[in-house]
């Protein structure tokens, strides 16, 4: 089996494995399992669980951004695409396999043991945080806007993965409308 198609294999495996039941609860004979890669090739890819997780998290990273951009860059006013980042989130919400956010899942289970992977949250997070402030400067808005609205669709986020609603993203997204209106 040729090493990148074995390298997708096993990050789709481990995506859903991880994301569906937490990194402590899935091994790696799982994700061969369900990768139909060999455990000898699995590890020559991927030499731990740890590079695993982090290569989950950073393909992951790619992907979330990337739908969450698509979605907000569909809106032509500015102003509205920073409210639009919060219609983006109450869709992800209301996915039916939506399992709260997979960076902070993995950061609560292995960041205070595993640097590699708490240095691959903090930097999706900074990004999405950058991402917002490039948002609220497009908009005109103050730079101290972004923190708050980061604050606000983080909040939402957790919120949406402990509650199993999608609520708290049209909670937050009506908190950020009265911070726009306030912040002009």
């Amino acid at each position: 089996m040729d090493g990148d198609v074995a390298g997708e294999l096993v990050l789709d495996a481990a995506e859903e494995l991880f994301y569906q039941r937490g990194v402590h609860a899935v091994g790696m004979d799982a994700v061969r399992t369900r990768s139909g890669v060999s455990l000898k090739l699995l590890y020559q890819l991927f030499s731990s669980k740890e590079y695993l997780v982090e290569a989950y998290l950073r393909r992951r990273d790619v992907r979330w951004r990337g739908r969450l951009a698509r979605h907000v860059e569909a809106e032509p006013d500015p102003a509205l695409r920073l409210l639009a980042v919060f219609d983006w989130l109450g869709e992800w919400f209301s996915e039916p396999d939506f399992h709260g956010c997979a960076f902070i899942n993995s950061f609560g289970e292995v960041g205070a043991t595993s640097p590699g992977v708490a240095a691959v949250v903090r930097e999706h997070k900074d990004a999405f945080g950058e991402y917002l402030r490039e948002l609220a400067a497009a908009a005109g808005y103050p730079a101290w806007l972004a923190d708050q609205l980061t604050l606000l669709a983080e909040g939402a986020m957790v919120t949406a993965g402990i509650s199993g609603s999608p609520d708290s993203a049209l909670k937050a997204k009506e908190a950020a409308a009265m911070l726009l209106a306030h912040a002009v």
